[in-house]
């Protein structure tokens, strides 16, 4: 009885999936006691839908506090170990914290003083400036501190000249090579600097250097983390994601001139903004662990984003001026039901010329849906579409094609040979007219009419590379909006089955960011890009991966892939190819599969975070 009870203790289990815990060991041995009797009454049948139910019950997800446990587990091993080796190290660097401070309630102002107090790493110093506060006890707590620790150093000005004004002036206190920011109620990570001098020591080069971070409610309880992505342009111009914790060398900041006055609420965004300008973001380092505690409180931008509508409007003005400067064709607006911006480029002039590419056989009406939303919703005008028929047999797919042949810039390719994705794509290219190409499946359906105009701005871009879509599924939930490398093993879809109008992973499906990756159901890229690295893998890559393989392909000759939620299009996901169901093509997908493991580093993905499952594509926390 007791190996039965075990076995069935095991399939519960083995029915946890990975990002779930045990929350209750003793109702996990009665429902195995259950299963006992489930089995006698009802058979096998009994015991699995005995099973999803304690998975329920019995399993929870994975909360933010059981990630902490996990992640967290071994820390102090961890930091005592970082610290032993920073001692043993020649010329560590002197870290400058900045702190302006208005009002800040007592106790938060001294957990703040006293996070940095508490840093494992000694050389710092916290240089504070106090902009005329009316609280009397501020500047008794700020003179008390200074008196306890040398390394704190304190101004006070005599009139309010808010926080730009107030960063600068605690800048001129500072003697470090490196700057870190502390908002006067946030705290840090004891061994946040530890880890900062462990990056600039090995990584010389360093120009910027961000962490994780998340957030601390009233009663002081961790939440909201942000597990961040490494750097990436198009996201930092959607949003100011560097943010907590940021660190500066001192002399960028010189060479800008410092924190600009009228950008208060997003001067760090401003001054990030204007020295990324002088430097090459291949020296941006991220921290991937949480090394900062925003405060969640009322008024702060941390509980809401709302809260400080100001900030968002210097912010856009900020990174406005910084596309200006940059001499991008674009404006910045708002990006829609969210507090961050959108960097509308401008479809060039005149229009270049595109080549649509629709892979098919035996799928009349799919396709006849596809180029009829084509034709019918796409503003952009200067556009051929290429038919690529892989050896159609149906009389109403081969009367359909004779009269799309006839069609003024619509061509119909006939290709008869055994079914290669990547080969029947490269063979189309040689033929094409277009200077920029759009790999489109055919079973893709057109929903915004700018989809195209919007794609097309974004590949002609000089240091562009691949340009994916946000597809949805027939029903409206989210299909694809980019891909993430090692999940699932190979590579999946970020966000997929997220509800159609979901804003995702602090915004990402709302805003236009940098991926390893796009779906070739809907890729747009350069002809001239794609020719450079080969086209896609035909031999090795007949089916799967093969967008996958270009996009890295790109990436790795120095192109920046973009994924805009701005294009709009229904996916039928696998409709014209079926599933991989027969032997030979379980066979022959398990060895696209090693090819792709052999031939690339997939994990982690640079614009995903390693703190993040690989189970799962809805951004949950990895145990």
């Amino acid at each position: 009885m007791s190996a039965a009870l075990q076995r069935v203790q095991g399939l519960l289990r083995a029915a946890r999936r990975p990002f779930y815990v045990l929350r209750d060991p003793h109702l996990l041995r009665r429902y195995a006691r259950r299963a006992w009797t489930e089995y006698r009454r009802g058979g096998i049948g009994a015991v699995l839908r005995l099973v999803r139910s304690a998975r329920r019950r019995v399993f929870a997800p994975l909360t933010y506090s059981d990630w902490i446990a996990f992640a967290e587990a071994d820390l102090q091993e961890h930091v005592s170990g970082l610290q032993s080796w920073l001692d043993a190290s020649p010329d560590t660097p002197l870290i400058s914290i900045l702190m302006p401070v208005y009002n800040t309630r007592r106790e938060w102002l001294l957990e703040a003083i006293g996070s940095v107090r508490a840093q494992t790493y000694p050389h710092w110093e916290l240089c504070i400036v106090d902009d005329a506060s009316t609280e009397p006890y501020i500047q008794d707590v700020l003179r008390e501190q200074a008196r306890e620790e040398s390394r704190i150093r304190v101004k006070f000005r005599e009139r309010n000249g808010h926080i730009s004004c107030a960063t600068n002036d605690a800048f001129e206190l500072a003697s470090g090579d490196w700057v870190a920011l502390l908002d006067h109620d946030d705290v840090l990570r004891p061994h946040a600097l530890a880890e900062v001098a462990r990056e600039i020591l090995i990584h010389p080069e360093t120009e910027i250097i961000y962490s994780d971070e998340d957030k601390i409610d009233q009663s002081g309880r961790r939440c909201d983390p942000y597990f961040k992505p490494d750097f990436s342009l198009e996201l930092f111009r959607s949003q100011n994601y560097l943010n907590h914790l940021s660190v500066h060398r001192s002399v960028n900041i010189r060479r800008v001139g410092g924190w600009r006055l009228g950008y208060e609420g997003s001067q760090d965004y401003d001054l990030a903004l204007r020295i990324l300008e002088l430097i090459d973001d291949r020296h941006i380092r991220h921290i991937p662990k949480v090394l900062y505690h925003w405060r969640a409180a009322p008024g702060s931008t941390a509980l809401n984003a709302d809260e400080k509508n100001y900030a968002v409007v210097a912010g856009r003005r900020a990174l406005q001026e910084h596309v200006e400067r940059q001499g991008l064709p674009a404006t910045v607006e708002y990006a829609p039901g969210t507090p961050f911006y959108r960097v509308h480029l401008a479809v060039p002039e005149p229009e270049p010329r595109v080549s649509i590419i629709i892979p098919t056989r035996d799928n009349g009406r799919l396709l006849k849906r596809c180029i009829d939303s084509i034709h019918e919703r796409t503003q952009y005008s200067n556009y051929e579409i290429v038919v690529v028929d892989n050896g159609s047999r149906e009389a109403e797919t081969l009367a359909y094609l004779a009269e799309l042949s006839s069609r003024r810039n619509t061509r119909v390719l006939r290709l008869d040979i055994p079914f290669n994705y990547s080969r029947l794509n490269n063979l189309a290219v040689a033929q094409c007219e277009g200077t920029i190409l759009a790999l489109v499946n055919d079973d893709i359906e057109v929903i915004s009419p700018v989809w195209l105009g919007e794609m097309v701005s974004w590949a002609a871009q000089a240091e562009v590379g691949c340009v994916g879509a946000k597809l949805f599924y027939e029903d409206g939930r989210i299909q694809h909006a980019g891909v993430i490398t090692g999940l699932g093993g190979v590579a999946g879809h970020s966000h997929k089955y997220f509800d159609r109008d979901a804003p995702g992973y602090f915004y990402r499906l709302k805003v236009v960011q940098n991926v390893s990756a796009v779906t070739g159901a809907c890729l747009v890229v350069r002809k001239d890009v794609y020719q450079q690295v080969g086209g896609l893998e035909e031999e090795n890559l007949s089916i799967a991966f093969n967008d996958v393989d270009l996009c890295l392909k790109i990436r790795a000759a120095g192109y920046r892939n973009v994924w805009t939620p701005y294009a709009e299009l229904y996916h039928l996901e696998s409709v014209s190819r079926g599933t991989e169901n027969n032997p030979e093509k379980v066979r022959r997908f398990r060895m696209e599969v090693d090819y792709m493991k052999a031939k690339w580093d997939l994990n982690p993905d640079p614009y995903y975070s390693p703190n993040l499952t690989l189970n799962r594509e809805d951004f949950s926390f990895a145990p």
